[in-house]
Parts: C-alpha cells; structure tokens; sequence
C-alpha cells in the first residue's frame, strides 16, 4: 500500500521562514530510517503558498489565482510517498517523526493513494497499458 504524508503548513512555513539545522539534522536521520526501512519512496519541502498558483476549472473555462493562499491550516508544507503494509504502520512511522513544526502544534495527514485495481472495470486493459506506457516514459526521464 502506498500513502502520501501531508505535513501541514504553518504561519512560519509560509512566511518562508527555513529550517533550523537541528530540525534538518533530525530530519534527514529520519529520511534515513525511512529508507533503510525500505518504505520511503519520495519526498520533499515545498515553497510558501507566495510562490504558488491554483487554477480553478468551471466548465471549460480555467482561471490562475496567484498565491498567497489564506487558510495556512488547508496548506502543504511538504510531503513524503511511502510504501507501507497498512494504515497502522504508516501512522507508527509518522508518530516517530520529528516535530515538522517546533515551537508550535504541527499536524501530519495520512492519505492512502489509490492503486490500479481500486478502480475496477472502468480501469479497462487498454487504459492500464496507457498507464504502464505513462510511467515507463516518466522514470526514463
């Protein structure tokens, strides 16, 4: 099973304020854990909402609304992919993290991304070979 980890965003993050290099020490020991343990697959820290842009659809019609975005709590300040064998074992990993956010209440989201057989018939052979051709391209690139 796979899960994307949401680290919500904070006044601080957003306001572009960086790491300390303790938080980054202790970060990049974790990321280690994370990979010797084989369950890490990506991750990264993402820029304040300020260098961001949300497109918005309404029909065929698309609109570009700049960032910053207000809602801090709804924002992402980083994300890892992981591959775990369960719910439960995606969230004992997370509650050994690092607190993301020192000196403040940080929260951490756990997502289960969806897989090529969660979306049954519909998902026919032909849209699964797409898929495959897809994502072969994209690890050449």
């Amino acid at each position: 099973m796979r899960f994307m980890i949401i680290i919500k965003a904070s006044q601080e993050s957003e306001a572009g304020v960086m790491p300390s290099q303790e938080l980054l020490t202790a970060m990049g020991n974790y990321n280690e854990e994370l990979v010797k343990a084989g369950i890490m697959l990506a991750g990264e820290g993402l820029h304040p909402s300020s260098k961001g842009a949300r497109v918005k659809f309404s029909g065929d019609k698309r609109s570009v609304i700049d960032g910053p975005f207000i809602e801090t709590k709804e924002l992402i300040a980083g994300f890892w992919l992981w591959k775990v064998k369960s719910r439960e074992e995606a969230i004992e990993w997370v509650k050994r993290c690092p607190n993301p956010m020192p000196g403040t209440e940080a929260e951490i989201e756990i997502r289960q991304v969806f897989e090529a057989e969660d979306f049954g018939a519909e998902f026919t052979p032909e849209l699964r070979e797409q898929e495959e051709r897809v994502w072969e391209q994209a690890k050449k690139n």
